[in-house]
């Protein structure tokens, strides 16, 4: 079977998707020529893109990983890409099998690929939803069926935010969670920082201009303020190798990436 025979429907091959593309990135199976073109244009003005991938993975996982810990048992996960093992919900039911996870992405190759995988899991569930349109999303019968809004719960927005444009206003699609979470809830971000190369960004916006791939490179204040009214926690807002809790933790990388994402948790006060 070739690679177009293989597209389900409602796919465009000719069109990239951040998803594909970033599971390109960690050595998934799961992307199309199109999403290699765009990858490759990446790794060609940021060699490091494929680390930086792997230590934002990381970040994620050790983050849930501690949320769960420390008590948390509902996990919306928001972008979620395809499936990667370790998966959030591996990792937090390891620690409470009582854990209660949503997986959201707008690519139905996405949703394909999480009902698969998610077909004999309890308490887990995989929508095809947009993160800019969280009424819809919120309404969905899964959500409602796995989620209680008057819980603590943990909102997952890593590595997605860099591609909501400013005009489709990420600080409101924010608020819009956040006005849902009790308190004791948490919110992770990442995202792709504005004090990246400068040159690389250039042709990184030139590749992907126009397309689901495009990215929008912010501040370090323009990021924090997408955490307001959370208190960060752990070592704060820091590119994501160097997230950690444990004094014993190694960076992933020998230095800072060409490419700089950036990550951090923070509870809601209450």
């Amino acid at each position: 079977m070739t690679e177009l025979e293989r597209v389900p429907p409602g796919v465009d091959p000719t069109v990239p998707s951040s998803a594909r593309v970033y599971d390109y990135l960690l050595g998934g199976k799961d992307h199309l020529a199109v999403d290699r073109a765009v990858a490759d244009r990446l790794l060609a003005v940021a060699p490091d893109a494929r680390l930086v991938a792997r230590a934002n993975r990381r970040f994620q996982i050790e983050v849930v990983r501690h949320l769960a810990e420390r008590g948390l048992r509902q996990f919306i996960d928001l972008g979620t890409g395809i499936p990667t093992s370790p998966s959030i919900h591996e990792t937090v039911r390891a620690v409470s099998p009582a854990c209660r996870v949503i997986y959201v992405d707008h690519d139905p190759m996405v949703r394909l690929h999480a009902q698969a995988l998610l077909a004999d899991a309890p308490g887990v569930a995989g929508i095809q939803a947009d993160l800019r349109r969280p009424a819809e999303l919120f309404a969905d019968p899964h959500v409602s069926g796995l989620i209680d809004f008057d819980q603590p719960l943990c909102v997952l927005m890593v590595g997605v935010l860099h591609y909501v444009m400013d005009e489709e206003d990420p600080a409101g699609i924010v608020d819009a969670f956040r006005k849902r979470m009790v308190p004791d809830s948490a919110l992770v971000i990442s995202h792709s920082m504005a004090e990246s190369a400068p040159e690389a960004i250039e042709r990184l916006r030139m590749a992907t201009a126009g397309s689901p791939a495009q990215a929008r490179f912010r501040t370090r204040a323009e990021v924090l303020r997408l955490f307001d009214g959370f208190e960060l926690i752990g070592p704060g807002l820091v590119p994501v190798q160097d997230w950690h809790l444990g004094p014993d933790d190694l960076p992933l990388l020998d230095g800072p990436p060409l490419m700089r994402v950036d990550g951090g948790a923070g509870l809601l006060r209450a």
